[in-house]
This record gives structure tokens, C-alpha cells and sequence, in this order.
């Protein structure tokens, strides 16, 4: 039988860079995930995105380490700061 191996690819995961045994995939909450043995041999799962298995993120390829926020992060930001100006009685800008 042959198994999958995977790196955790996510820069901000404590575990970047380690190699683990996929045992499976599933799709949780929307989202593929990787199913894997952790270090106490219970499963946990991962988001593909997160692996070296994912596709390559458009943003952070395109971005190439030079932008702090995607431009739909802002957008959110700055719908709420409006609603936090409106609830002031402030003008938004």
C-alpha cells in the first residue's frame, strides 16, 4: 500500500515544514482537508491550502511577500469602520 506524504507549507502554523502521512481527505465545513496522524496517533485534519498539496495561492504568488492585507480584507475593514462611524453619528469618508 502505498501513502501520500504532504509538507506543511502555511507560514504562520507552528508546524511549517513538517512532513506528514496523509491517511485521507474530506471535505469539512466547505473546505478540503488533508486527514493525518498527529504525534499521539489520533487523526486531525489540515486545510489542503495549507499543504504543499493545495494549488498555489494567486494572492501570495502575485503579492510575493509584499502585501500585509488581501484587498477584500480591506474592503471588510472598511465596511466595518463605517458602521462603527455611523453608529457615532459620524460621517463616513
Amino acid at each position: 500500500m502505498s501513502t501520500t506524504k504532504a509538507v506543511i507549507t502555511h507560514p504562520f502554523l507552528p508546524t511549517k515544514g513538517r512532513e506528514i502521512e496523509v491517511v485521507g481527505r474530506a471535505t469539512h465545513w466547505g473546505e478540503e482537508r488533508v486527514v493525518y496522524l498527529n504525534d499521539n496517533a489520533r487523526t486531525q485534519s489540515i486545510s489542503v491550502a495549507f499543504t504543499d498539496l493545495g494549488k498555489e495561492d494567486e494572492f501570495r504568488r502575485i503579492a510575493a511577500g509584499r502585501a500585509a492585507f488581501r484587498t477584500c480584507d480591506l474592503l471588510d475593514l472598511r465596511r466595518r469602520l463605517d458602521g462603527l462611524l455611523a453608529g457615532r453619528g459620524m460621517e463616513p469618508t
